[in-house]
């Protein structure tokens, strides 16, 4: 990981693909991003990534895709609609809006989750926390602000609706139609990725915190007793998954709450923080939900989420434990991780994005070294290797140039089409981290990347 700072990082995403402002020809939408050609090739392998570790691989778990609306019923069960709330405070002087305990956080490391508002705000006196835009220590009170977005279903604005701020509830409503239709047995989860929304007072940090962003989200259903065994479990497997992605285990730390920071449906939370740019900030959050979700809804439906143990006849609510991860801040990590500039002596640097190969967007380039020459079996080439990798080409400046710029963009693997190409069939294919190459024969090129890209 280089010492890149957030605008540079910012910058390069802009100016090689990854992340464009939303909207940007009309001045952009504040907090709003759109993915670009890598950027998307990198979202989409991450995704994944998590879908092969976390459903693919693990005989307990399914997948689901819950719809984004759900009966406005739902989210008044499950807490939202009366508690899903930031404590908010403005700036007198420059009517900034802050999350009080996000400038707690920010300016004296003290984690303000779970304080009350006078507490918070008496904090924030104390310690003479001020205004970050202006300087000034001149706050309103504090006050709870519901971050849940709110539109209308029908033609006729008859019913309020919310768009969903997670995945979870969706998994929740359906529980019992997984259980009994993949006919599994407690201990298993359900898995999904989707788009969540959340009205945040202060979004920011590029992609980090937005108002629009993707979970990635397991609701592991256990025996009442046996949680923490699983919470102990999920949290390992996250953080070994983290690390298969390459991100250094320097740059990552469990935090585990303290009492009084826990939600209100938690008896126990970890988070997982990776050191961003700007700091240590949360990455991926464990939590033991209790069975307070499944509870919740069986009371306001009025229709039973009980398990029917087959080997004891019990009848049971399940515990829960939750890890949930945002697409969006894990793609901040292994961007923020893989990012580093080379000294190759001599005055001369390079950008590499040391990614891991099967996340890179780009597996395999393709460069025919004349173009006069070399372009039409390189092409040929190009046509072949897509139907096993993502595969690009380019035929535009010196071969060096070239090179440099595949290495920029994280492909992990460049084949030059040159004359023994023509003559022998044979093909040069060079490695982005140690930039040595090796040549092979086009029967071999297949099975020698195949071993080199996936994991």
């Amino acid at each position: 990981m280089s010492n890149i700072k957030m605008e540079d990082l910012v910058n390069y995403a802009k100016n090689y693909g990854f992340v464009f402002q939303g909207s940007e020809i009309y001045g952009g939408l504040a907090n709003t991003w759109d993915y670009g050609p890598l950027g998307v090739e990198l979202k989409n392998n991450l995704k994944k990534a998590w879908w092969k570790k976390f459903i693919q691989e693990n005989k307990l778990n399914v997948g689901l895709d819950s719809s984004i609306l759900l009966n406005p019923q739902a989210w008044i069960a499950s807490g939202h609609v009366g508690g899903f709330n930031d404590p908010l405070t403005d700036c007198k002087s420059c009517k900034t809006r802050h999350r009080a305990d996000k400038l707690i956080e920010d300016q004296t490391g003290v984690i303000a989750d779970g304080w009350s508002n006078d507490k918070m705000m008496d904090y924030i006196k104390e310690n003479d926390i001020v205004c970050p835009n202006c300087g000034k220590l001149d706050y309103t009170d504090i006050r709870q602000f519901n971050m849940m977005f709110k539109t209308s279903q029908g033609v006729v604005s008859e019913t309020d609706i919310f768009l969903r701020p997670e995945t979870a509830q969706g998994i929740f409503l359906d529980f019992k139609n997984v259980q009994r239709s993949a006919r599994k047995k407690v201990p298993f989860g359900i898995g999904q990725i989707g788009k969540s929304f959340r009205n945040e007072i202060t979004p920011g940090n590029f992609i980090f915190r937005t108002r629009e962003f993707e979970q990635m989200e397991l609701e592991f259903f256990c025996k009442p007793g046996t949680e923490m065994q699983w919470f102990n479990y999920w949290k390992n497997e996250s953080h070994k998954f983290l690390l298969s992605l390459g991100l250094n285990d320097e740059n990552i730390k469990l935090r585990d709450h303290e009492t009084e920071q826990l939600s209100h449906y938690s008896n126990a939370t970890t988070d997982i923080e990776y050191r961003f740019p700007w700091g240590f900030d949360e990455l991926w959050g464990i939590a033991s939900r209790t069975d307070y979700d499944l509870k919740q809804h069986q009371d306001h439906s009025k229709v039973s989420l009980l398990y029917l143990d087959p080997v004891t006849n019990e009848k049971y609510l399940p515990y829960v434990i939750e890890p949930s991860l945002g697409v969006e801040r894990l793609f901040l990590a292994v961007l923020s991780e893989a990012y580093t500039i080379e000294d190759l002596g001599d005055g001369e640097d390079r950008i590499n994005l040391r990614l891991a190969p099967s996340l890179a967007p780009y597996k395999v380039a393709v460069l025919p070294l004349i173009k006069k020459y070399h372009k039409e079996l390189a092409e040929e080439m190009e046509s072949y290797l897509s139907k096993f990798f993502t595969v690009t080409y380019d035929e535009s400046g010196k071969i060096g140039k070239r090179y440099r710029r595949q290495d920029a963009i994280g492909t992990p693997f460049v084949l030059t089409v040159d004359d023994d190409s023509l003559k022998e069939s044979k093909f040069t294919i060079r490695d982005r981290d140690t930039m040595e190459q090796v040549v092979l024969n086009k029967e071999e090129l297949i099975p020698y990347l195949m071993e080199k890209l996936y994991y």
